[in-house]
Order: structure tokens, then C-alpha cells, then sequence
């Protein structure tokens, strides 16, 4: 990790940089290769095809707002040792996003038109999450997760047993949104208050039902 202490300037360039590149061009990833690539590709109806491209769409846009929600607390975090966890996990999770757009390729999909919508909107909640608190900053990503995996399983449960290509990069992706809450949760995340957890809940379907859609 670089150890670099960088400007209010520099944070907002690089801020702006990682939103660029979020939204439409490709932001770094790890060295992790696609999981659905060791995967044979098989024969789909069209339906399917349509449904699991759009599912992943929404695994896409997820992402998109995983990366906002990071930035947004990065940027507003107090403590260093916290901010480097948040901008180490977004470095990770930038690996889900290229994953779900290679899927969405592949399967013939588009991605959302709502994603910068969705990523203002996630940037502006990372950011209050973060000037709330560094341990309420870490119980959002906590209880954010946690949400993700069960959607996740929701997906995976839709994905004919066949496909093994995608729920490949599925069951991977939760295994990692499973370790970046037990990596918040370690480093002083609060349990966040029930209404907050519904907002989230309430939020977080709106954004499913229309990026399907949209």
C-alpha cells in the first residue's frame, strides 16, 4: 500500500480518477484472475441468457456503488489505518466489477444506464457514513456487506446449476464481501441501528428492481 501522504488536492484528483474510471473506463485490479474463466461456457435459451445478463447487471451496478461507498468513506475517514482497510477493499472489489462486465459481455447484456445516478447517490451515503464516525464508517461497511451476501444467494439460487461460469464469479464474490465485513467488523465497526439497516434494505431494492430494467 502506498504510504504516500497525499493533499486534499491529491485525494480529490485521485477521488475523481477512481470515479472516471469506475463509471466508464477500467479501474485497477488485483492480480486475481476471473473465476468463471476456468469454467466452460454452456448452451443457454435465450430467456436465460437475458435473465443471468441482467442479474449480473445488477451484480455491476452493485459494484458501482461499492466503489462510491468506499471512496466516499475514504475520503471522510479520520483515522489512516482505517482509510488504508476501506481503499485496499475498493482495490479489491474494482476485481467484481471487471468480473461482472466481462460476464455481461459474454452473455450478449449492457450495463446500467442509472450507474451514475447510483454512484452520486452511494458517494454521498459513504461520505455522511464517514464523517459520522470511523466506527460507524466500519459498521456501514459491515451491515453493507452482510446485505450484499444475502443478495448474492438470491442470484446464485436463479443461475442454472450448469452455468458453472457464473456462479463461479458469484460464490467468489461473496466469499469476498464475507471477508471485507469480518475485516471491518475486527477493526471497530458499530452494530448500526435497526431503521438504518431497513433504509439500506429499502434502498438497496430500488436500485435492483431498476437496474434490471434499466
Amino acid at each position: 500500500m502506498n504510504t504516500r501522504d497525499y493533499s486534499p488536492i491529491d485525494r480529490a484528483l485521485i477521488g475523481m480518477d477512481r470515479t472516471l474510471r469506475t463509471l466508464f473506463g477500467r479501474p485497477p485490479v488485483t492480480e486475481r484472475a476471473n473465476p468463471g474463466k476456468a469454467e466452460a461456457e454452456v448452451d443457454l435459451t435465450d430467456q436465460e441468457r437475458r435473465h443471468i445478463g441482467r442479474l449480473m447487471r445488477i451484480n455491476h451496478t452493485g459494484e458501482v456503488c461499492a466503489q462510491a461507498l468506499y471512496q466516499g468513506q475514504a475520503l471522510t475517514a479520520r483515522d489512516a489505518a482505517v482509510r488504508e482497510r476501506l481503499e485496499r477493499s475498493a482495490h479489491e472489489e474494482n476485481d467484481h466489477l471487471a468480473w461482472c462486465e466481462e460476464r455481461i459481455k459474454e452473455l450478449g447484456g449492457r450495463k446500467s444506464l442509472l450507474n451514475p445516478l447510483w454512484y452520486a447517490g452511494s458517494f454521498a451515503m459513504g461520505s455522511a457514513a464517514g464523517l459520522a464516525g470511523d466506527q460507524w464508517s466500519l459498521g456501514f461497511v459491515v451491515e453493507t456487506e452482510r446485505q450484499v451476501e444475502d443478495h448474492l444467494d438470491e442470484h446464485i439460487a436463479q443461475v442454472p446449476g450448469d452455468d458453472r461460469r457464473t456462479r463461479a464469479i458469484l460464490e467468489q464474490m461473496k466469499l469476498d464481501e464475507s471477508h471485507h465485513a469480518q475485516v471491518a467488523q475486527i477493526a471497530g465497526g458499530a452494530e448500526l441501528p435497526e431503521p438504518v439497516k431497513l433504509a439500506m434494505r429499502a434502498v438497496s431494492k430500488l436500485m435492483t428492481h431498476g437496474t434490471y430494467w434499466v
